[in-house]
């Protein structure tokens, strides 16, 4: 017996701010790093051992996301997500009481934890909320929404962190918010009729109408084109970040010296992302896939250009905007064309491989951009080489949609 029940706003809404979790793991702290490592200078190897209260999240994130993804679709989505903003608030306020920093970076790990099924977990229950064109609103809106909330979130933590580096993690318990929204506007999500797949035969849609979770078979499972998405969205992924990391470093080489200058002009070129998750959830579904990244990377590669050729802070901003533009269209479309490829019974699998993917991307964007700047004479000229990489993803979407229209054509 399927459910009558229909997704309303509110729905969307308890669905979409988990994702400000994710974002708040790593940007809400950034501010009080000064202080923790002065807390913490006795301790051996401390350089290494405090930024890790950061990375330690993003890192389980990478690594877990797929394993949080199996057990969502054998226990259950919605169980699973409000034990996981439980457990997120408990590890996540905990270092407000410890004194130990080993034992905040086991905290940290648990956050990482919870935090990899919150973010694959209410991603794929808008998935199988929602469908068609509502679909693509509610999954462009979750990068649109994580870029607002970083701003709020590192401008709360350089607040709260002036009454002490502690005072930060109290927020932690917003999940507690999170918890009573979803417990009050969701269910677990069964498969309807109206849920199938690209690919996906009508009869094997059918056969599972009504059902919940307890699945590991992996019968339907994309392996093929999901290993393409995942690939791409690597790629695209170090692009992404590239500018949200390193555009304040840019500024200082152009002689912008002032961080809190460089700040404010890096968050008004940022505003490229949500305008971008904006446009495409107006426009991208009518677009397709293949046109659609071809701009996309059109832009990355234009914006890294003028970033990487830039004489001028004016030039170098405008160039970050635009590459900022690219990659808020970007995100979306790599997680709406996952989720419309992955059939019901296998969905959170595929959204935990492709957010695995996608913090993959997000750990190596630092690393390619310090590689090139050492051997290409610093970090200008590293945008430029960007800038070719990203313009090699727009010869691979021009492929794409060739081989489109030829399948068109036949």
């Amino acid at each position: 017996m399927t459910t009558t029940r229909q997704p309303t706003f509110m729905t969307g809404v308890s669905l979409l701010l988990p994702i400000t979790l994710t974002t708040m793991a790593i940007v809400l702290l950034a501010p009080v790093m000064p202080h923790l490592m002065e807390e913490f200078a006795a301790v051996p190897n401390h350089e290494y051992w405090v930024p890790m209260v950061l990375t330690f999240p993003a890192l389980c994130v990478a690594i877990l996301c797929p394993f949080a993804g199996m057990l969502g679709d054998y226990f259950g989505k919605r169980k699973l997500l409000l034990a996981s903003f439980l457990v997120y608030a408990a590890v996540g306020v905990a270092p407000v009481f410890l004194t130990d920093l080993t034992h905040i970076l086991i905290s940290r790990v648990g956050v990482g934890m919870a935090e990899a099924l919150i973010y694959v977990l209410s991603t794929t229950m808008i998935a199988d909320f929602y469908h068609g064109e509502a679909r693509n609103k509610w999954l462009a809106a979750q990068p649109a929404f994580a870029s607002m909330s970083a701003l709020l979130f590192f401008n709360l933590g350089g607040i709260l962190g002036e009454v002490s580096w502690r005072t930060p993690f109290w927020v932690y318990g917003s999940a507690l918010v999170m918890f009573a929204l979803v417990w009050r506007f969701t269910w677990e999500p069964e498969k309807t009729a109206d849920d199938h797949a690209e690919g996906e035969s009508k009869a094997l849609a059918e056969a599972h109408v009504g059902e919940t979770a307890h699945s590991l078979s992996w019968e339907g499972f994309p392996w093929g084109r999901m290993a393409l998405i995942v690939l791409i969205t690597i790629y695209g992924a170090v692009f992404f970040y590239t500018v949200q990391i390193q555009a304040s470093s840019g500024l200082n080489v152009l002689g912008m010296t002032s961080p809190a200058e460089a700040g404010f002009w890096t968050s008004v070129a940022s505003v490229g992302v949500p305008l971008g998750t904006l446009i495409y959830g107006k426009w991208g579904a009518r677009i397709g896939v293949a046109r659609l990244l071809l701009v996309e990377f059109a832009l990355l590669a234009t914006g890294f250009f003028t970033m990487g050729t830039a004489s001028e802070t004016i030039q170098f901003l405008v160039g970050c905007f635009v590459n900022q533009l690219g990659a808020g269209l970007l995100l979306p479309t790599l997680l709406v064309w996952s989720m419309s490829i992955l059939p019901f019974e296998v969905r959170a699998r595929g959204a935990g491989f492709w957010q695995s993917a996608f913090a993959l991307g997000q750990w190596l964007s630092p690393l390619a951009v310090t590689f090139f700047a050492l051997r290409m004479g610093g970090l200008l000229s590293s945008f430029q080489m960007l800038s070719y990489l990203a313009a090699a993803g727009v010869v691979v979407a021009l492929i794409a949609a060739a081989g489109g229209r030829k399948a068109t054509d036949a």
